[in-house]
């Protein structure tokens, strides 16, 4: 997914909370959570630029992360989702439960979850097209067995990203639109 993509929404989105957009590597979550931020005038912040710079050395080197190498992120990234009054969009991997709860505990408010998640083989040839960025493809095999899936979880829609990408997007904001009456707003 280009991150052109924001700017071709075309739909304002109200939506009353901070929304953590996740999956394993190559799903589209940046450019699905720019699209969501720009939809509903919040500020996103991309994730992976919070993460410590040994955790992009270990990535950038095939490791995979450990738990007490993504702790220190996450918490950042519930810093982040703490800070302030206005809600915000942050792309995340939150690939097992208990990092999705440290998120929603450090949030301090109710937040919502979009879980974007697609065919091993869409997600390879994904990672395998983009350029600039730390994360080799050699690794999303350790992510998809590290994934819990969050569907049934408060507060979360779920969202396949085999369509074209203005279709996920749309998809995307069809379901916070759904989550948003159902919660209550």
């Amino acid at each position: 997914m280009a991150n052109d993509h924001a700017s071709e929404v075309g739909v304002h989105l109200i939506f009353p909370r901070s929304i953590v957009v996740m999956g394993v590597s190559g799903t589209g979550k940046t450019s699905v959570g720019e699209a969501i931020a720009a939809a509903c005038g919040y500020r996103f912040v991309e994730g992976d630029a919070l993460h410590p710079e040994e955790n992009i050395r270990k990535m950038s080197a095939g490791i995979p992360l450990t738990d007490a190498d993504r702790w220190p992120w996450l918490k950042e990234i519930g810093r982040q989702l703490a800070s302030g009054d206005a809600p915000l969009v942050v792309s995340c991997s939150a690939l097992k439960r208990s990092y999705r709860d440290l998120l929603r505990e450090s949030a301090g408010r109710p937040i919502a979850f979009v879980y974007l998640h697609g065919d091993r083989d869409v997600l390879t040839g994904r990672m395998q097209r983009r350029t600039g960025h730390f994360m080799p493809a050699s690794l999303l095999d350790t992510q998809l067995a590290t994934l819990e899936d969050p569907v049934g979880e408060p507060l979360t829609v779920t969202v396949d990203i085999a369509p074209p990408p203005q279709a996920v997007i749309h998809e995307v904001l069809a379901q916070l639109v759904e989550l948003g009456v159902t919660a209550g707003r």
